[in-house]
């Protein structure tokens, strides 16, 4: 087994029929930008009744058609919020928790102390979580999972992972291993994937191998670390 080992993030999602909600932060391959992507599936026709929006710096999943929203809880919310000199990403309301942390001086571990996996049993779905910080030229990042400590949800293991850019590297973590019933608990550190240097070729590799039933929405963002200009692409499926 190579732990060094890069993988294709499009041959991971191919044969992959229900990865979830997933975050990839990284590292563009030609050092110039900091990147993190962002996409939500579904299968209900609750969950697939949803977009992306973006406005007032920030990105929330809504639903595309109100009149067909039967439960808004758990699938909408704030998914990618803007803070001094960080970006947050996850998949659901813990995004205002670490966002209101940070406000009052605290960071990304100290506020998901306080959540927990989603209260959605038997799925008991955990919660992802990404925090990008910019300094100097340069940034950083932090990725996290609170996952159910056994299948009745009797607790909550919380995980933490603080990462170094390199050029080319990104992780992936996403809420489950594959489609079941329940869904099984994503297991293992975030995989090691390729970034590359073109935007629209990380987001043809994700969103061309999103299953096509169950994909709903993708966010993909590239930072340039010399000017923080940020070049975005956004797809809807119902658009």
């Amino acid at each position: 087994m190579n732990i060094y080992a890069i993988d294709s993030i499009s041959e991971l999602l191919k044969t992959n029929a229900y990865p979830g909600r997933g975050i990839v932060i990284g590292k563009s391959e030609d050092g110039r930008s900091a990147v993190f992507a962002y996409f939500i599936m579904g299968r209900s026709a609750n969950s697939r009744n949803r977009i992306f929006n973006e406005k007032n710096n920030a990105v929330y999943t809504e639903p595309f058609d109100y009149s067909k929203v039967s439960d808004p809880s758990l699938i909408i919310y704030s998914a990618i919020r803007k803070i001094d000199n960080k970006i947050i990403v996850t998949n659901g309301d813990q995004t205002d928790t670490i966002y209101d942390a940070i406000e009052r001086g605290g960071d990304m571990r100290s506020a998901l102390r306080t959540r927990e996996f989603e209260p959605d049993a038997p799925n008991l779905t955990p919660r992802i979580s990404g925090v990008l910080t910019f300094d100097k030229g340069d940034f950083n990042y932090e990725m996290s999972i609170l996952k159910s400590s056994d299948p009745e949800g009797a607790g909550c293991n919380r995980f933490f992972y603080e990462y170094s850019p390199v050029s080319g590297l990104g992780h992936f973590i996403h809420t489950y291993v594959t489609d079941g019933n329940p869904l099984p608990t994503f297991v293992g550190e975030p995989e090691r994937v390729r970034i590359p240097a073109d935007i629209d070729e990380l987001t043809s590799s994700i969103w061309n191998n999103l299953n096509e039933e169950n994909k709903i929405s993708l966010y993909v963002c590239y930072t340039d670390l010399e000017t923080a200009k940020q070049e975005i692409r956004l797809i809807n499926k119902n658009a």
